[in-house]
């Protein structure tokens, strides 16, 4: 049974507390993993989650601050450490190959696993085939950041009501979705439109276009909220989002479940984050990340 679900591993921004590890998040989608912006940390998070090095198919790095990558040594070690039976593909922006360089050879080890450099130097399609495709978007940040974006391609569902209506059954429902047509009646007369699930990554930003493109008609949405509205000059300053402004993002692009995260250290009561984003009028699901949280990818409709 294929499983989407989203691993949290870490929700601090800048400096850990006692109760936020640095930053870390893997997505579960069918049967790859793809770990998002591997922290200080990482390593041991993912074993108190549950979450192997197997698990691993891609890297995302959204930009080179720490907090973001510097797990990076740690988990790379540890895929060759484990000898991961499949290669591992790495994205990060391109401007930040020196820094990707210096955490991959950090320290001597033995290199068993292919781990395929994939930079990222503009918007487009990183990767295009089952079970998704994979989108990056710049972001406005000091440094240059991405954010990211899984959809999964739209298909088609069977409908039993026009199945039986045109006398399809068994075998015949299997060749008629692999044929289009089975004698008379074509695909398009007993199925229904699906469209695929979306998912979007959004890490260090002020608001601009890149950040309303991935959050479009997303089913889920991981966003940054380092800052709560009352501060939103120092987040504009030093490149993030408040509570509110995700929220806000949220709720125009029509997400289903709105995940924040990444919290200053300054704020002790996660609760906050929470009335923000609702004062802001977004009225999906919601969840204030925490440590080692598993937030399943909601179902189709």
């Amino acid at each position: 049974m294929s499983v989407r679900e989203f691993v949290v591993l870490g929700t601090a921004s800048q400096v850990p507390t006692r109760q936020r590890n640095h930053n870390g998040y893997l997505l579960r989608w069918d049967g790859e993993g793809i770990l998002f912006d591997p922290g200080e940390g990482t390593q041991r998070q993912m074993l108190r989650a549950g979450v192997a090095a197997h698990d691993i198919n891609r890297i995302c790095v959204t930009h080179f601050h720490g907090d973001h990558s510097l797990g990076l040594a740690g988990v790379i070690q540890r895929i060759n450490l484990d000898q991961v039976p499949h290669p591992v593909t790495a994205h990060y922006p391109a401007s930040g190959q020196k820094f990707f360089d210096r955490l991959r050879y950090a320290t001597a080890y033995r290199e068993t696993v292919r781990l395929r450099e994939e930079p990222v130097e503009r918007d487009g399609t990183l990767a295009d085939g089952p079970p998704y495709v994979l989108e990056a978007r710049r972001l406005s940040h000091p440094v240059e950041s991405f954010g990211y974006r899984v959809t999964e391609p739209d298909g088609r569902r069977m409908v039993p009501e026009l199945l039986a209506r045109h006398g399809i059954k068994g075998p015949d429902v299997g060749r008629i979705q692999r044929e289009g047509r089975l004698g008379e009646v074509t695909l398009d007369q007993v199925s229904e439109h699906r469209a695929g699930q979306r998912f979007a990554f959004v890490m260090d930003t002020r608001l601009c276009s890149g950040v309303d493109e991935l959050a479009e008609g997303c089913d889920m949405l991981v966003i940054e909220s380092t800052f709560l509205d009352a501060d939103v000059r120092l987040a504009t300053d030093h490149g993030h989002l408040t509570a509110g402004q995700a929220a806000g993002v949220a709720r125009d692009a029509g997400v289903r479940h709105l995940v924040l995260t990444h919290f200053s250290q300054r704020y002790s009561d996660p609760s906050e984050f929470e009335r923000e984003a609702r004062a802001a009028g977004f009225e999906g699901e919601l969840t204030i990340a925490a440590d080692l949280v598993r937030v399943p990818v909601p179902k189709r409709p």
